[in-house]
């Protein structure tokens, strides 16, 4: 008899579908970990519901990373934060010229243009010389003091493992960790103009010898248009990899989701794919509150 009992809880417990232990090295919400956990790319993870605060999906979540333009989200908020017009026009000098890596740019020097629409390419397009040229011209004693603003508003925001170099993210010194960059996220979306800019599709703009040039969001989410993201931000260094941050509902529930050194040049885009899909497909668990 007891053999029989036992035969049919082995029997039943086969019979119960497996769930696949989370990867080595990640965390996720309990109300989560009865799930198949999806393998992700990206290096640093992190997933948090916007509204409670409570992390989702944790993954070396407090080693500290190159974040490539990532760092312009801080560059945009320390240059609405000076109160300098946005309408008064800026050129790009030779200073703007890129001799860390030589990355080209299509914004020749010469060209002038509103703050506020190098405001726009820095953050839907990730023009580097249109954020060096903010950085140069905003502040009483230039890039210097412009990055040193950044540093303190960092420590404002208590991103205490966050430092900024440049307001590029060229220098690979511009480092920081999944968990600051969340605070950045949530910083940032309380300006509605990087809201605005950083989920701008396109713009065209006029270059010097009347050039007409159009950008597009480095995002391919933004571009497809099927999220419903209101903030976002890319970046790329070699030293960093693919990154991607950025605030998007996901059901009824706003998420914050960092990615950092994602691998190949769609990896970033698939494991934010990959992220929706898994708490989309159990809702239940975590849409609550």
């Amino acid at each position: 008899m007891l053999r029989k009992f036992a035969a049919l809880l082995v029997s039943a417990a086969l019979a119960m579908p497996a769930v696949a232990a989370p990867p080595p090295g990640v965390m996720v919400a309990s109300q989560m970990a009865d799930h198949a956990v999806p393998r992700l790319s990206s290096h640093s993870v992190l997933v948090l519901n916007g509204a409670t605060g409570e992390p989702l999906y944790e993954k070396n979540i407090h080693q500290r990373m190159p974040i490539a333009s990532i760092t312009k989200l801080m560059t945009a908020m320390v240059l609405l934060d000076s109160g300098v017009s946005l309408d008064q026009e800026v050129t790009v000098s030779d200073a703007e010229i890129d001799r860390l890596k030589n990355t080209t740019s299509r914004l020749a020097v010469g060209t002038t243009l509103p703050r506020k629409e190098m405001l726009l390419l820095a953050l839907m397009s990730s023009e580097n010389r249109a954020a060096a040229t903010l950085a140069r011209t905003a502040l009483p004693g230039g890039t210097a003091a412009f990055v040193e603003r950044m540093n303190k508003k960092a420590r404002s925001l208590g991103m205490n493992e966050t430092v900024f170099y440049d307001p590029t993210g060229l220098d690979l010194r511009n480092t920081s960790t999944a968990g600051d960059l969340a605070r950045m996220v949530k910083a940032a979306h309380g300006y509605p103009l990087i809201r605005a800019f950083t989920t701008t599709p396109e713009h065209q703009i006029v270059s010097v010898r009347n050039r007409v040039l159009q950008y597009r969001n480095s995002n391919a989410l933004v571009r497809e248009g099927n999220w419903d993201i209101s903030i976002q931000k890319t970046g790329y260094i070699q030293e960093a990899g693919r990154c991607m941050v950025m605030q998007a509902t996901v059901g009824s529930q706003p998420l914050i989701i960092v990615l950092l050194a994602a691998g190949g040049s769609s990896a970033r885009v698939n494991d934010a794919r990959s992220i929706k899909t898994w708490l989309e497909a159990h809702p239940g668990n975590w849409l609550a509150g």
